[in-house]
């Protein structure tokens, strides 16, 4: 079996990680865009190549099921993406968790990249799903691009900043953007006021994107097979023999990159065919 995800650079990594975790058996192809990154700043029809490219050199590897782990590349190349590969391969794009942040009740805070924050498209979402609710957005500029190239001190900043524009009574927080639920637990340190001991859920899309991935490629999740998988790394179509220095910055990026070690060691001692 085996799930590919997309991306034009590292925000694939958190919904890459959720699919090792329910399936550690599972092969994975991680592929990106660095010639083409950020794809952010370019035009929707820009975009829509850049994705659309990226797609055909995974499905080139015939995954089961390909994650666009990317809410920008979501929004403009979703249709053209599955309009190009589906029925053979189910395609699965993600979208920002504001329907269930909403379903609490309470005020909640959308954290997201400026040129998505009071977009036509989230405020759209937010029409649909939170009529009713308090929601506030917060743009955070700067931070996907440090994640990008882990610039531990912008991090820190972005974060710091986003922080300081969330509202002190809001529980809860969308992480609009697949990079930020890398550093879940610096956004959590950051949200916590001092002497405040209330709960603070964090609201990112990869347990639901990579739990999609599996239904959609017929596979039930099996968080206890044995770790024989295989990990493929493309970088705007070119193999590559690892994943990029940033990425192996994060706790996700480190548990893929031993995913082959988990194969040789299986291959060495259960008698599987190393890959």
């Amino acid at each position: 079996m085996k799930i590919a995800l997309m991306d034009s650079g590292i925000g694939l990594l958190a919904a890459a990680a959720a699919v090792h975790r329910m399936r550690p058996d599972a092969d994975l192809v991680v592929a990106s865009d660095p010639d083409g990154m950020p794809w952010g700043p370019r035009t929707p029809d820009d975009i829509r190549a850049h994705a659309l490219a990226v797609a055909r050199a995974a499905a080139a590897e015939q995954p089961d099921a390909l994650i666009i782990g990317c809410n920008t590349a979501t929004v403009h190349a979703l249709p053209a993406i599955r309009a190009e590969l589906e029925p053979g391969i189910p395609v699965i794009g993600t979208v920002p968790a504001i329907k269930p942040a909403a379903a609490s009740g309470g005020p909640f805070a959308i954290w997201a990249t400026p040129a998505t924050t009071g977009s036509p498209y989230q405020r759209g979402l937010i029409r649909d799903f939170a009529q009713g609710v308090e929601v506030t957005e917060v743009p955070c500029p700067g931070l996907a691009d440090a994640l990008e190239v882990a610039d531990e001190e912008a991090i820190d900043r972005a974060v710091a900043a986003a922080a300081a524009l969330t509202p002190p009574d809001v529980r809860t927080v969308v992480l609009g953007c697949t990079h930020y639920e890398l550093v879940a637990d610096r956004i959590r340190a950051a949200l916590r006021r001092s002497g405040d001991a209330a709960p603070l859920t964090l609201m990112g899309s990869a347990e639901a994107v990579a739990a999609q991935a599996l239904r959609r490629a017929g596979l039930e999740p099996a968080p206890a097979a044995d770790p024989a998988s295989h990990l493929t790394v493309l970088l705007s179509g070119r193999r590559s023999g690892s994943l990029t220095a940033p990425a192996l910055a994060y706790t996700e990026g480190r548990l893929l990159a031993a995913m082959t070690a988990e194969r040789e060691y299986a291959a060495t001692h259960e008698g599987l065919p190393p890959r």
